[in-house]
């Protein structure tokens, strides 16, 4: 049986209003509505600021008890350390991250800045950080990390390749893991751009074809208008 998860990777959008969110629903039940329609949530406001525990248990209150979080790494770890003499702060995160969500935790997203191309040291240094009794995922913005030789390092250590939906990045589906973890930023222009329903029926075709599959997250971050919202509703459609 293969696992499907799909969201967003922003909830609180005054312009899903009367396009999603009804219009006469009060902004403070907007994420009870989300969980109503959706089975996860992309928390991505961590990139800026360090995850605050009390405010990750409250969002574990207000789900459903199917519901799964994944969380994005703080900047301060990814894009300003660059993961360099970081460890207590990377074992302070895991370490929120699983008290906040408890069993709802479902993958830890490392996401590196567009300015850093391949790096065999960095790349080491990076799977040295990562804690594996976690579902890690790693987000490349520099085309030369597509790479075999990348997959199969990160294969090794049993962290997934994130496939990302980017104007100047290949979206090719890499298989290095039983697990596939999409982002879907939009294209062109990024968080605005709306993916087409042939997009969405090729990027479906592409994951459900892939027999190691057996857990699929797919988060839509093109979420400055009412697009991202609109395609995760009807990408579900087609699983």
């Amino acid at each position: 049986m293969v696992n499907k998860y799909i969201g967003c990777s922003s909830f609180y959008n005054t312009k899903w209003k009367s396009t999603f969110y009804p219009e006469d629903l009060p902004q403070n039940k907007w994420f009870e509505f989300y969980c109503e329609n959706f089975d996860t949530y992309e928390v991505n406001a961590t990139l800026y600021k360090f995850p605050i525990l009390k405010s990750l248990q409250k969002w574990n209150d207000r789900s459903p008890d199917h519901f799964l979080f994944s969380v994005k790494a703080p900047k301060q770890i990814t894009h300003l350390k660059k993961f360099i003499d970081c460890k207590a702060e990377i074992n302070n995160f895991y370490s929120i991250c699983k008290e906040g969500f408890k069993e709802k935790l479902a993958c830890i997203l490392f996401q590196l800045p567009t300015g850093i191309p391949y790096n065999l040291q960095l790349l080491e240094i990076i799977i040295s950080s990562i804690n594996p009794d976690f579902k890690n995922e790693i987000e490349f913005r520099h085309e030369s990390w597509w790479s075999q030789k990348v997959y199969d390092r990160l294969s090794e250590n049993q962290i997934v390749f994130c496939r990302v939906n980017h104007p100047t990045l290949p979206r090719n589906i890499v298989v290095n893991n039983t697990t596939v973890y999409v982002r879907l930023h939009g294209s062109p222009t990024m968080f605005y751009s709306n993916d087409s329903h042939d997009d969405l029926k090729i990027l479906y075709h592409n994951i459900v074809k892939e027999p190691r599959f057996n857990e699929i997250y797919i988060y839509f971050n093109n979420t400055a208008s009412a697009a991202g919202v609109m395609n995760a509703l009807e990408l579900a459609q087609f699983f």
